[in-house]
């Protein structure tokens, strides 16, 4: 379809003319905007109690048990799909497996990195579905954003190794997650003087190569010009920068709030926060929001939990106390999914399709199906929104479906149409069936 600057070219007329447009007679039809389809994948440690998570009928009509009751008020718009499992082996511990090929759907590399058994290991082998998504969207200037992605955590531990990465750009290549509220703001919002500070340099910078231009051969002509096209895009990115503060960011996270343990409630709000309004902007499609990492050892005194969560997840079925105190723990995490929940529904789309809720997909997941067996069966898939068009509303039991199927879910709900995902092996029977 032509747009309105097409036209006027096509017409020999030139951009002063545009305005002009407007007259019935040479209207142009518009572009029909798409939707803005969102994914996010909020992650937390350790495993579930299985007993106090799961529901027991299947379909659509089904009882939340009590890990799950704060999703009541969205039970119409979430999935508990039971059943999926992660089959990837090779290198590592069941922890590191667990975390490292969650969203990759692969193996990890032969590493120095020793967990509590098996043998060592390194970073996963591959992409992780939220990068691969992104890296579509992205591809596409309708939906493309200015960060692609933002991976946000909680009190994710400053080492960098298996444990604590889930989000991969490719092989090799973790991305750290943004754990402080204070961080991810100046991130999304930046500082004025430095945008100020950067303009000016490129002013100089440009005027330096109009003059260089005029006494390097062509060959380096062309080199500076390659140049000068990037400084004309990172000026378009800090004009956008400076549209998109005035378009009332939240107020700035308290900067003396310390990254720690008892700091979690409110570390966790301060980036749903964020987040929300991030997507109000546009700024991303695809995000993150981890809490801890894998072998997450948080004490939860907030709710009376005094010992940590990893300790805790060791003990047998029948410690009773240890399973209600995980119970507990996972029931808060689900406070924390219901509240980003409230907030999407609650914050209209800017273009006026709905709510930010009825174009977003949340997954809440974990890296072991339960602690004390170190499991990666029933690994905890937990999806909420109307993101990607799925039948919302029910409890599925898919009886050990590789979970490599359900990453391919993702992607094909995002018209990205992958035949396989990770290890080639876990993919046969295609993507999980969910429309």
């Amino acid at each position: 379809m032509m747009d309105r600057r097409d036209f006027l070219r096509n017409l020999g007329l030139g951009a002063g003319a545009l305005p002009f447009l407007n007259l019935p007679s040479l209207q142009a039809a518009p572009r029909k905007a798409s939707r803005k389809q969102r994914l996010v994948v909020m992650f937390s440690p350790d495993g579930v109690v299985p007993w106090n998570f799961w529901p027991d009928q299947e379909g659509d009509a089904f009882t939340l048990k009590e890990s799950l009751t704060p999703l009541a008020p969205f039970q119409k718009k979430m999935l508990a799909l039971h059943g999926l499992n992660n089959r990837i082996k090779g290198d590592g511990d069941g922890h590191m497996r667990g975390i490292g090929c969650l969203l990759t759907g692969i193996e990890l590399f032969p590493g120095n990195i020793q967990g509590g058994s098996d043998t060592p290991a390194g970073w996963a082998k591959g992409i992780s579905i939220d990068q691969e998504i992104k890296n579509q969207l992205q591809a596409n200037p309708d939906t493309r954003t200015r960060f692609g992605s933002l991976e946000f955590g909680v009190n994710v531990s400053d080492r960098a190794d298996t444990w604590t990465r889930m989000v991969y750009a490719g092989p090799n290549r973790p991305i750290a997650p943004i754990s402080n509220p204070h961080h991810m703001f100046k991130k999304l919002y930046g500082s004025e003087k430095d945008k100020q500070m950067i303009a000016s340099v490129l002013d100089d910078v440009r005027e330096d190569l109009k003059k260089l231009a005029e006494k390097v051969s062509a060959e380096d002509r062309k080199l500076l010009e390659e140049h000068a096209a990037f400084v004309r895009e990172t000026e378009k990115e800090l004009t956008a920068v400076a549209k998109e503060k005035m378009a009332a960011p939240p107020p700035a996270p308290d900067a003396s709030l310390r990254d720690e343990n008892d700091s979690i409630p409110k570390l966790s709000r301060q980036q749903i926060e964020l987040m929300v309004n991030s997507f109000k902007q546009d700024f991303a499609r695809i995000a993150s929001l981890q809490y801890t990492q894998s072998v997450g050892g948080a004490k939860f005194r907030w709710i009376g939990v005094t010992e940590g969560q990893h300790e805790l997840s060791h003990k047998p079925d029948k410690d009773e106390p240890a399973q209600a105190a995980l119970t507990k723990i996972n029931k808060w995490y689900c406070e924390e999914l219901a509240y980003l929940c409230k907030r999407l529904e609650e914050t209209p789309e800017p273009d006026g399709r709905g709510s930010l809720l009825d174009n977003t997909l949340i997954v809440w997941t974990n890296e072991l199906g339960q602690g004390n067996s170190h499991t990666r069966n029933n690994i905890p898939f937990i999806a909420v929104g109307n993101g990607l068009d799925w039948k919302m509303g029910r409890s599925l039991k898919l009886k050990g479906v590789p979970h490599n199927r359900f990453l391919l879910s993702l992607a094909h709900g995002f018209g990205h149409r992958l035949e396989r995902f990770g290890n080639p092996e876990m993919c046969a029977g295609g993507p999980v069936v969910l429309a």
